[in-house]
């Protein structure tokens, strides 16, 4: 009964602490979102009637640019909306949506009607100006007429051709007549105002750079000097207004806040009770993209779907869907949350908490990417960015939340529940017997024959050795290999095979012909690596104390590392993964099986059907084969033997590279059972599926350098109609990646101790082999068969082309990504917030081409100079003296 109720408690605490863990985060999320939306205190204005609305009619998708135009029900609608609101409507044109005129006169409401000019289609302008006068001749309603729109301004039409078409349209409609301009054509051109029965002038004080607070009182000052230079003339405020969203123009923010204060602040000024004015605008109007850009979309006080965007009292949330967003983001989260956090019940109470935040970070940044296409206008071109730009943040979250559950599993777990170490030795007469085999290709025979006399001294009795060279040609590098074994014991036996198929899997094949038949484990270990004697004594134990054991794994290790900076870099680098991620993927029995130190049972061998010769990453697709077949695999974290570094910045390049194919063709083979019915658990998908997103991701970087550098091109070359991307989605991204970078270096401190210097070198290395690694996936995705290349050992002086040569792809996306941030910044507004936040995203993946110059640069930096730093000994949580097969 005790049990039961040990774990009936234990059930119900797990329980409360996932509900509690849960309600907090997602509360707080809610909370944190309302404190950001708060409202900012503003001026109020009591009346929500203004004198005019300048007015365009067209709906999303509709723009007078194609000829898209919207229904007479459609602007019916428009009419009895903004009839709340004001008496008056200005237009722009007499041909388009000439309906207006009519709809605002069965309201009561009076007409500014505009004639639009230019010289764009021939006829165009007398067609405009015939239907303005036939509509002013017949619609009491239209009081004035506004011939021309910023005609002059943008040079559509000579000053002359201007005052011809005022007085005409004058004559024939007996109305007053007036043409906008901005106000520096009025102060340059008095007889435009000697021709006008009123002065319509347009004041943006946005346009000026102006600060919103002192907006309303430059835009009455701009009056003011109007009517000084023409005294007794009426002037008529043809546009202004304040946009809710675009692009920062000296100390002009634009923002919905600002929008509310400026409209506000100009609507309860006392002076504006004596203007005629026009707010700029009814409705957004996403077609003047095209024409305005940006900030052209969002003059409305109301939003293209018809929406007030603000009210004229109270306070204004920088987001009005915000409450929305808030409780989507927390109820998304809620229950991946709550299973998790339940699911964890052997991390510290911190540790979850910390997982619970992550998750809810990333949620939240997602649902903020998923309303981009609702709080922007977009274009196509807009959409394929966005597309892109939500892509990349998924692919980021995916990559973040599964380096955060390896994160607080190393940090927060409070014990291991699979933790092997080392076993004690068996008696002589108990022992197995191991065949250990040796695949080398063009090594240098002085290090084949180290590692050969490394394995003769093992203390371990009944073993045998296979060397195996396979198509070297050179007599040179095999004949001394073939030498020194002939002088060894009987069980020490050389092949020389050439030609021979399958790599390095085929001549592991060969060697598994050849094994003694007494054989019970086989081992496989590197050309460049010592062994400890100890290595069999050690590990060939768990195999006798469990059958269903398959493999047992040692780390890789390094020598002769600690007195270059590249071979300090490589050494920590790799260290990584067999201190970290090992640790993670044995705790649910999910191992990546690496070809050297590694032990196999042979009857498991032989049943999977050996070594796989269609994949260039043999020894990681065997450890998944053995797995699908429902065998243990153990991770013993003690060095029993070291190999050497990689021997330039090139040769683990193309390591990398190796690796990231192999990586492609494994997942490709075993996807099926990955995804369907085999044999493999929840969390052994879970592993090989999401261990190579980091790899993906790398994949994925290179795509998005190509994109924004292509995106920058033609921001550049096309400006109209190529905008900068929405800086709110690519601040999450910035920040989650920046996150991500900050993971590796803490678990490295935590799990390693390592020295913060080689910190650095090992993540400078790690992001200098992004591009090799993005090459090998793409290309293992692509192609079905790849070349096996021995990673060179040993440094060899190369020349100065061969600096640059290994590097090349590296410094052009390098040099390309900084001369594309520089023009962005000089072509563009720096003082933006989207510039800034796109000249991020360009430097930001400049990261890997610097890395990769500086592990360029370390590889070729072979002073001789001891670092003051412990051994990669000092730091393994076993010392080989000390391990309990020791002697």
């Amino acid at each position: 009964m005790r049990p039961f109720l040990r774990r009936s408690l234990r059930f119900f605490l797990g329980f409360l602490a996932a509900c509690l863990i849960t309600i907090f985060v997602t509360f707080t999320q809610y909370a944190l979102w309302e404190w950001a939306n708060r409202g900012e205190p503003m001026l109020e204005v009591s009346s929500d009637q203004v004198n005019g609305f300048a007015y365009s009619a067209y709906r999303r998708g509709q723009t007078p640019l194609q000829g898209i135009f919207p229904s007479e029900t459609e602007l019916a609608g428009d009419i009895d909306l903004l009839a709340n609101h004001t008496r008056r409507l200005r237009t722009y044109s007499s041909l388009e949506n000439s309906a207006v005129v009519a709809l605002a006169g069965f309201r009561d409401m009076e007409v500014t009607n505009g004639i639009w000019l230019d010289q764009s289609e021939e006829g165009r302008n007398e067609r405009e100006i015939a239907a303005g006068i036939a509509l002013a001749q017949k619609y009491g309603n239209i009081t004035r007429s506004i011939v021309g729109n910023e005609t002059l301004h943008f040079g559509r039409m000579r000053l002359p051709d201007l005052i011809v078409a005022l007085k005409k349209v004058r004559q024939a409609t007996g109305k007053p007549v007036s043409s906008a301009e901005p106000l520096y054509i009025w102060e340059r051109n008095p007889e435009l105002a000697q021709n006008v029965d009123f002065i319509t002038v347009h004041l943006f004080p946005y346009h000026e750079g102006v600060p919103v607070e002192s907006a309303v009182g430059f835009t009455l000052m701009r009056v003011s000097e109007l009517r000084r230079k023409y005294p007794g003339k009426k002037i008529v405020i043809g546009e202004t207004g304040w946009p809710s969203r675009g692009a920062v123009i000296g100390a002009a923010v634009p923002s919905l806040a600002n929008e509310a204060r400026f409209i506000r602040g100009f609507l309860a000024a006392k002076d504006t009770a004596q203007l005629d004015y026009f707010l700029m605008e009814a409705f957004d109007q996403p077609w003047k993209v095209k024409t305005e850009g940006w900030a052209g979309q969002y003059w409305g006080v109301f939003d293209v779907d018809r929406v007030q965007k603000f009210s004229l009292e109270g306070s204004v949330a920088p987001d009005q869907r915000w409450h929305t967003k808030a409780l989507f983001a927390s109820g998304c989260a809620a229950l991946p949350i709550f299973l998790m956090m339940f699911a964890l019940s052997g991390w510290s109470f911190a540790g979850r908490l910390w997982l619970a935040i992550l998750v809810q970070s990333c949620v939240t940044a997602l649902v903020l990417g998923i309303n981009i296409s609702t709080d922007y206008y977009l274009t196509g071109r807009d959409l394929i960015a966005l597309t892109a730009l939500v892509i990349a943040t998924l692919v980021t979250i995916s990559v973040l939340l599964t380096h955060g559950y390896e994160f607080g599993e190393i940090l927060f777990k409070r014990r291991w529940e699979r933790r092997f170490t080392p076993l004690p030795p068996l008696p002589p007469g108990k022992e197995p017997f191991v065949s250990i085999h040796l695949a080398c290709y063009n090594e240098p025979p002085e290090m084949v024959i180290e590692t050969i006399e490394s394995l003769a001294r093992m203390r371990y009795r009944n073993f045998e050795v296979l060397v195996i060279d396979n198509n070297t040609a050179d007599p040179a590098l095999w004949k001394p290999v073939e030498a020194h074994m002939a002088k060894m014991d009987a069980n020490f036996r050389f092949f020389h095979l050439r030609p021979w198929p399958g790599f390095k899997a085929g001549a592991l094949n060969f060697a598994l012909k050849e094994t003694d038949p007494r054989a019970e484990v086989v081992g496989v270990v590197d050309a460049d690596y010592v062994v400890d004697p100890d290595w069999l004594s050690c590990l060939v134990p768990h195999f006798v104390c469990a059958p269903d054991v398959a493999v047992v794994q040692a780390p890789q290790a390094h020598r002769n590392w600690e007195r270059q900076p590249f071979s300090r870099m490589c050494n920590w680098e790799f260290e990584g993964f067999f201190r970290i991620g090992m640790h993670h993927r044995n705790e649910r029995n999910a191992l990546i099986q690496h070809g050297t130190m590694t032990l196999v049972r042979r009857r498991a061998l032989d049943e999977a059907g050996g070594w796989s010769e269609w994949c260039i990453c043999e020894d990681s697709e065997l450890g998944l084969r053995l797995l699908r077949r429902g065998y243990d695999t153990r991770y013993v974290d003690v060095i029993l033997g070291r190999g050497l570094t990689p021997a330039d910045f090139a040769a683990i390049k193309s390591q990398r590279f190796r690796w990231a194919f192999g990586a492609m063709q494994i997942l490709k083979a075993h996807l099926p059972a990955l995804l369907g019915f085999s044999r493999l658990s929840l969390a052994q998908r879970y592993h090989f599926l999401t261990g190579w997103f980091s790899w993906f991701g790398d994949a994925l970087q290179l795509v998005f350098v190509f994109a924004s550098l292509g995106w920058s091109l033609l921001m550049l070359l096309a400006p109209a109609s190529f905008n900068l991307p929405v800086a709110s989605l690519i601040a999450p991204m910035l920040g989650f990646m920046a996150f991500k970078a900050a993971l590796g270096p803490i678990l490295y401190r935590h799990a390693m101790r390592c020295p913060w210097r080689d910190i650095a070198g090992a993540s400078l290395l790690s992001a200098g082999l992004s591009h090799a690694i993005a090459r090998g996936v793409f290309a293992g995705l692509v192609r079905r068969k790849g070349s096996f290349v021995v990673t060179p050992k040993g440094w060899k002086k190369k020349g100065g082309w061969a600096f640059v040569s290994a590097i090349r792809e590296e410094l052009g996306l390098l040099i390309g990504l900084l001369l594309c941030a520089w023009l962005i910044a000089g072509r563009m507004n720096p003082r933006e917030i989207a510039t800034q936040a796109w000249i991020a995203v360009l430097l930001l993946e400049t990261i890997p081409y610097w890395a990769a110059l500086g592990s360029q640069l370390a590889a070729y930096w072979r002073t001789a100079i001891v670092l003051r730093t412990r051994s990669s000994a000092e730091h393994a949580p076993c010392e080989p003296d000390s391990h309990p097969c020791g002697r």
